[in-house]
């Protein structure tokens, strides 16, 4: 027997922002929260401020405000302004626990 990843079918953001639902194509809904998603940006700006030791241990209160679907993966921007993190979909199934 071959075990298949779960992909994702769908995402949005909850009513209140502080989440990232993810709907897999198994019919699974995921849930990732805003500030999970922040903290495990791995863009270049948010690598290199955690190398100089000036990336945030939190960010309480963030919200989702918006979402670009790449394709292979979410961009996926913040109310703190920050807009550059691309998050492939297996990476926010990852984070998601699946």
């Amino acid at each position: 027997m071959t075990l298949v990843a779960p992909t994702v079918a769908d995402y949005e953001a909850s009513a209140d922002l502080a989440t990232l639902l993810v709907r897999t194509t198994e019919g699974d809904v995921l849930i990732v929260p805003a500030e999970k998603l922040r903290l495990s940006c791995k863009c270049a700006h948010c690598t290199r401020a955690r190398f100089d030791g000036r990336f945030p241990s939190a960010f309480p209160g963030i919200a989702i405000t918006e979402i670009g679907d790449l394709g292979y993966g979410l961009n996926i921007s913040f109310s703190d302004g920050h807009n550059r993190g691309i998050y492939p979909k297996p990476y926010l199934l990852s984070l998601a626990g699946r």
